[in-house]
């Protein structure tokens, strides 16, 4: 046979047998290629009037997809030449010298990836359109811009390319020219030896990997308490979290798995030798992998569900910060003005006028510049509230979360004059407009007739808040507009105008994470697959004995798949476990309960992970059938 037919047969073969590698190259490539193109096209970055945060969140993006992708190469490739090393040793007992099968393997993977290049950048120029449109859907923008080719997004995949053919000829020198023919035919058969472990040892491991995940969960609950060392905290949980997690995997499954055993006197019967001790002979060598695909799962799930929840619960969460359409404080003039304009352009609406007063007080032992008003008056406006009786007030503030000032306990005021109110709840809302500064507490209109007529002018400041509300959703565009022409010297942003840039950031955010976690997904799910491929092949003499012996495909099938199970549910469920922690703490950005959308991102994330286990059982139910 010619080195050219050998080439292209050899080609043919790995096409054939490693698909899914090669289309997640693609894949990566295209996203990041279509990452690329709308980053440095400047009809996007003016349509969305962020063209600082746009180009920003773009270039953030690119790296992380960057990292992701040298990392997947990095492991795919390592399964992918592990698998040839065979071949590659066969190569060389037949004669042929080790520059000669590192020079045709190079140029194997030069013509394969060029041709992933060219394909995942033909995919991205064809698509690229496609995800501006959904871009432009979730920002709320209705213009519609063209995509024309960029030379500079071309150049920047081209780069990123090369960077992932250096590593992988690097992987091949470091295979041939490191490894010896044994070590070339025995290295798809490694595994890790049974070995009775050491019980006090190992049981010490398991407490120290269990009790690091636990210590992670328990700072993530208090880091937010004391937000100067919020940094220091928060590696200290990313650090403890992934040495417990690969301790978990390198040690504790694989100790339990051994007690079973233990327990059932090593007769585990037909299924669980084909699911526990296949398992318990590579868990050691699978510690790597198994924690990154956790961290990466969790990270996934984590950035998805957080930018899902923030997306879904902006008009909700807008509306919390600011309850009226338009306020405006003592600027009467400006309020008739803007009401004529309104009446002019045939907006309905409903204005009201709120008083309050603006003073100094002493909240927990923190001066604090405070906004009181009546709580009559706010409910003649449309606000629900209740009326608290004479000397008593309920605190509302929508960013209470954040500020650390969301504790339900009754706390008392002090006033300027000495005057003291007792706080008796908090509520997560406000009950004027967050654009206006002050820590709003309501109170009741005795109250506060009482208040206003003992403070002097030099101790607290009398507003007049004038407030609309626009009836007709899609009326507050156009009102909008015309408050945006009214003298802009003291008139703080509308909740139209705050809805708007809150969806584009929003959108934006969920658009760069849906893409970076689906990225990450199929760089999971690609890793997993390979590497139950490999050991597919790896076993299928096993399963030929077995069928020999009498045992029917169904028989084998329900072990292999509860094997399956293991392998992807485990980092699966302990990936969710760090989410829902590191969710929990996130959950401080969103008024709203995340409950629900944090649902919908994880179903999507198991439902396409899950799909991989699906492929990888198909995958064995095709050996099984073939080795009879």
């Amino acid at each position: 046979m010619t080195t050219s037919k050998l080439f292209l047969r050899s080609m043919k073969k790995n096409i054939k047998l490693y698909y899914l590698y090669f289309f997640s190259m693609i894949f990566s490539i295209s996203l990041y290629y279509i990452f690329a193109t709308l980053q440095h096209d400047p009809a996007v970055a003016e349509m969305t009037d962020l063209t600082s945060g746009f180009s920003n969140a773009f270039l953030a993006a690119g790296i992380l997809l960057i990292v992701i992708i040298i990392v997947f190469t990095i492991y795919a490739n390592s399964i992918f030449l592990r698998r040839r090393s065979q071949e590659i040793g066969l190569y060389q007992m037949i004669g042929l010298s080790k520059s000669w099968v590192t020079r045709f393997l190079i140029l194997e993977q030069v013509v394969l990836g060029f041709g992933s290049l060219l394909l995942g950048m033909a995919m991205g120029a064809l698509l690229s359109r496609f995800f501006l449109v959904v871009l432009i859907k979730l920002i709320g923008i209705e213009t519609v811009a063209g995509l024309p080719f960029s030379l500079t997004a071309t150049i920047q995949t081209v780069v990123v390319f090369t960077m992932l053919m250096v590593i992988t000829i690097t992987q091949i020198i470091r295979l041939v020219s490191r490894n010896s023919l044994l070590d070339l035919f025995r290295a798809e058969k490694q595994k890790d030896p049974i070995k009775k472990p050491n019980t006090m040892f190992s049981g010490l491991l398991v407490i120290v990997s269990v009790g690091l995940i636990s210590f992670g969960y328990y700072v993530s609950g208090i880091m937010l308490d004391d937000i100067e060392t919020l940094l220091q905290n928060m590696l200290l949980v990313l650090s403890s979290t992934i040495l417990g997690t690969y301790l978990l995997f390198r040690v504790t499954i694989g100790w339990l798995f051994y007690q079973y055993r233990k327990k059932r006197n090593g007769n585990l019967g037909l299924k669980n030798s084909l699911s526990i001790a296949t398992l318990m002979h590579r868990m050691k060598g699978n510690a790597n992998s198994l924690t990154l695909i956790t961290v990466l799962s969790a990270m996934t799930i984590t950035m998805v569900s957080l930018a899902y929840s923030l997306y879904y619960s902006v008009e909700n969460d807008s509306r919390l910060s600011m309850p009226f359409d338009f306020a405006m404080e003592n600027m009467e003039a400006t309020a008739q003005s803007f009401l004529l304009n309104l009446d002019k352009e045939d907006v309905t609406y409903h204005h009201y006028q709120i008083e309050s007063l603006q003073l100094t007080g002493n909240i927990s032992e923190q001066e604090r510049v405070i906004l009181l008003f009546p709580a009559e008056q706010l409910q003649k406006a449309g606000i629900n509230v209740e009326v608290p009786p004479n000397g008593e007030a309920v605190y509302y503030n929508s960013r209470a979360l954040i500020e650390g000032m969301n504790d339900k306990d009754q706390k008392d005021v002090h006033l300027g004059n000495a005057e003291t109110l007792l706080i008796t709840d908090t509520v997560l809302k406000n009950v004027m407009n967050v654009s206006f500064y002050g820590d709003q507490l309501v109170i009741s209109e005795d109250m506060f007739g009482k208040l206003a007529a003992e403070f002097t002018d030099e101790e607290a400041l009398n507003i007049v808040y004038d407030t609309f509300q626009i009836e007709k959703d899609g009326e507050r565009e156009k009102a909008s507009d015309i408050y945006a022409l009214l003298p802009q010297e003291r008139l703080m942003t509308d909740y139209y105008s705050m809805y708007q840039g809150a969806i584009q950031m929003n959108g934006l955010f969920i658009f760069v994470t849906a893409f970076l976690g689906l990225v990450f997904l199929i760089s999971t799910g690609s890793i997993l697959y390979f590497k139950q491929m490999t050991e597919a092949e790896q076993e299928r003499q096993y399963y030929k004995t077995l069928r020999q012996l009498g045992f029917s495909e169904n028989q084998l099938m329900q072990g292999i798949v509860l094997k399956q199970i293991y392998v992807y549910c485990i980092p699966l469920v302990i990936g969710l476990l760090h989410a829902i922690f590191a969710l929990k703490v996130g959950s401080v950005m969103v008024i709203s309960s995340i409950i629900f959308p944090s649902l919908i991102g994880i179903s999507v994330y198991v439902i396409i992970y899950l799909l991989f286990a699906i492929l990888t059982v198909s995958y064995y139910r095709k050996i099984v059938k073939s080795v009879i």
